[in-house]
């Protein structure tokens, strides 16, 4: 587990995507600190050492087969009940399928804001209802759903903003071949701006 605590009121807790805590997640939890904020990054995964971005394919099957959006789910929710009252405002922040796991943490009555980049598996949770006030980055196109067919699913829902940003999947990390410049500052003044009026 990440944390960066500075005996802050307000808690974000940053959900990493399948490769792990790594340099992208380290920095944006940094970043978010500098805001005056407590930040907490539980690692999922069973291993200490992220997955690089060339284990694709091993870094989600690992994630689907021993960790799964359940077990991701339930292990956040064991975090919340630990931290919520020691906290004025919570939020989670997700990448990827850090999103769709703050998607299912959306419901819980202790949150005051959920921030989702990219999260493409929300697609197979579309019956949520987010009882706090929702945020969600998504992409222009993603290979293997259509962008604006969930995008339409969730726009008739309370509580949630969407944007469809420029580029592609993991347009939001420095580190990633996917790095839009433009669509990545964007979404970070939004949730900035979102996290602070909420």
């Amino acid at each position: 587990m990440l944390q960066v605590l500075k005996k802050s009121i307000n808690l974000v807790i940053v959900i990493h995507e399948i490769y792990g805590i790594n340099q992208h997640i380290k920095n944006f939890c940094e970043l978010l600190s500098k805001q005056d904020f407590d930040v907490i990054c539980p690692n999922l995964l069973d291993r200490e050492r992220p997955f690089e971005y060339s284990e694709e394919e091993n870094a989600y099957l690992n994630f689907m087969e021993n960790v799964g959006f359940s077990d991701a789910e339930h292990k956040l929710k064991n975090l919340l009940l630990g931290v919520k009252n020691k906290y004025q405002k919570i939020y989670i922040i997700g990448f990827s399928v850090g999103a769709t796991v703050a998607w299912l943490c959306s419901e819980e009555e202790c949150l005051d804001g959920v921030v989702g980049y990219y999260g493409s598996r929300i697609r197979n949770f579309t019956q949520i209802v987010p009882l706090c006030p929702t945020i969600l980055f998504f992409p222009q196109e993603e290979h293997s759903f259509s962008v604006d067919e969930l995008i339409s699913n969730l726009d008739k829902k309370n509580n949630i903003e969407i944007y469809k940003c420029f580029g592609e999947h993991g347009f939001s990390d420095p580190y990633s071949t996917k790095f839009n410049e433009k669509s990545s500052q964007f979404a970070f003044n939004k949730m900035l701006n979102f996290i602070k009026k909420n």
